[in-house]
């Protein structure tokens, strides 16, 4: 598979993971789906670690991965191919970096559990009541330990929740880095040999020209006007070194 065409693939599957990632994040912030319970939601949540890392980093390597197999803003040919293939790789250094602190922050956030009270409470007595990292406390993981999930009352299912989003952060995360990693060695690569689609094209285009050779030779023969048959001579002498120049070849 040619190099351009991976650079394609992996920023389109970079770009959706950024989004969701986002997405999770700011559904951590909210436990259950509700507002009230802001200011008693785990560390690991305030700090953007999909929202970030996995996010808004992860947009600039998605998009230049993708630029980096079409035509992006330097052109066609062997120089334009590099040259996005270089600023793909380079940016995925960064992403690498974002998505390494996602896994840090969510492993992290997995291992310490949610911050949870052990009573019901109204709504009128959540300021007055003491919050505390219960899983962290314990020496047995709630991971394991489903029963353990019903000792936090409030908030309601803050143990699923933080679970399944943390989980979504991870395994994206993990994902993440190792795509970037692989168009890192992709866009290096793509650097020294060049895409191959490139050359293809240029090869399919070389043919065509010469396949039409004899047929225009033809059609430049049986013109009888003077005026005509020079001005066939100048299409096929300027179609033909169109082709040679773009493919390396000089004119003597």
């Amino acid at each position: 598979m040619c190099t351009g065409k991976c650079s394609r693939f992996v920023g389109l599957s970079l770009l959706p993971m950024a989004f969701i990632c986002m997405i999770a994040n700011l559904l951590l912030m909210f436990p259950n789906g509700e507002t009230k319970w802001v200011d008693h939601i785990a560390l690991q949540v305030w700090l953007m670690a999909g929202l970030l890392g996995s996010g808004l980093f992860m947009l600039c390597p998605s998009c230049n991965a993708i630029r980096a197999g079409g035509k992006g803003c330097c052109g066609e040919g062997c120089c334009g191919n590099r040259c996005r293939m270089l600023r793909s790789a380079i940016s995925s250094i960064f992403g690498g970096l974002g998505s390494f602190y996602c896994i840090v922050v969510s492993g992290t956030a997995l291992a310490n559990g949610p911050i949870c009270s052990l009573n019901d409470h109204s709504a009128d007595d959540i300021l007055n009541v003491s919050w505390i990292p219960l899983f962290f406390l314990t020496s047995e993981s709630y991971l394991v330990k489903k029963e353990l999930w019903e000792l936090c009352k409030d908030p309601p299912n803050i143990v699923l929740w933080h679970i399944v989003l943390f989980s979504i952060l991870l395994g994206f995360g993990i994902l993440q880095f190792i795509l970037c990693a692989f168009q890192l060695v992709n866009g290096l690569i793509g650097v020294m040999c060049g895409d191959c689609r490139k050359e293809g094209k240029a090869r399919g285009r070389t043919r065509m020209v010469r396949a039409t050779g004899p047929a225009l030779g033809t059609l430049i023969c049986s013109v009888q006007f003077p005026q005509e048959r020079r001005r066939l001579l100048r299409i096929s002498d300027v179609a033909l070194r169109h082709v040679d120049n773009h493919n390396g070849l000089s004119w003597h």
